[in-house]
């Protein structure tokens, strides 16, 4: 029986070929579509089991001849739907006097209100009137021009922190990752962006891979 050799001029070659080289595309195209879509899911997934595992409850589901099983996702759906009742039938009590007198008393309470104030700030920023991260701006960062960092604005006024004037709150967000910094500017040091919070956003996060 003939044994074949190949040496690494032969493989080498090979790997220039035509039908190598439309292989190797197919599966860069492949990798393209097909990684992006499976990290997607996964980290849904995960992120599902995670809060559902911060859920003080569960919603079993009961197949005909098997025992109950937890799917996840139920609790999450459940709990949206509990807020969004909530929300329905708290819509009217926001001026309600209890409802302002509960506000004020939790906004008063020494540790409660850092609590409650961060994370009411914390959900306006996203989904209330006065939303946050809507400003993307560019900002110097020392004196040599060249060095600029995106970031978004956050607050315009800082006198009643004892900061003059002239100094604005900037928050910049990490590349790959749902962490930043908050730095106080000057405000010559920033030009703002012609661009949606939204676009600016994920270009920061994708590191600057995104087009806009």
């Amino acid at each position: 029986m003939k044994l074949f050799k190949f040496s690494f001029t032969d493989i080498c070659t090979l790997n220039h070929t035509p039908m190598m080289r439309k292989l190797f595309n197919y599966f860069l195209q492949g990798l393209l579509i097909t990684v992006p879509i499976v990290v997607t899911f996964v980290v849904l997934f995960k992120t599902i089991i995670w809060i559902d595992s911060l859920l003080p409850f569960q919603v079993p589901v009961k197949i005909p001849g098997m025992p109950y099983i937890d799917v996840p996702g139920l609790g999450i759906l459940a709990l949206f739907l509990i807020i969004t009742i909530f929300g329905y039938f708290a819509s009217s009590l926001v001026a309600n006097p209890a409802f302002t007198i509960l506000e004020k008393l939790l906004g008063k309470t020494p540790l409660l209100k850092i609590v409650y104030s961060s994370v009411k700030d914390l959900i306006e920023a996203f989904v209330g009137e006065k939303k946050r991260f809507t400003q993307p701006v560019l900002v110097t960062m020392a004196k040599d021009p060249d060095i600029q960092r995106i970031g978004f604005v956050t607050e315009n006024d800082l006198t009643n922190l004892g900061i003059p004037l002239g100094k604005l709150a900037v928050y910049f967000p990490f590349s790959y990752g749902f962490n930043g910094q908050l730095f106080i500017v000057p405000a010559e040091n920033v030009t703002k962006i012609d661009a949606s919070g939204t676009e600016m956003m994920k270009f920061i996060i994708s590191g600057g891979v995104t087009e806009i």
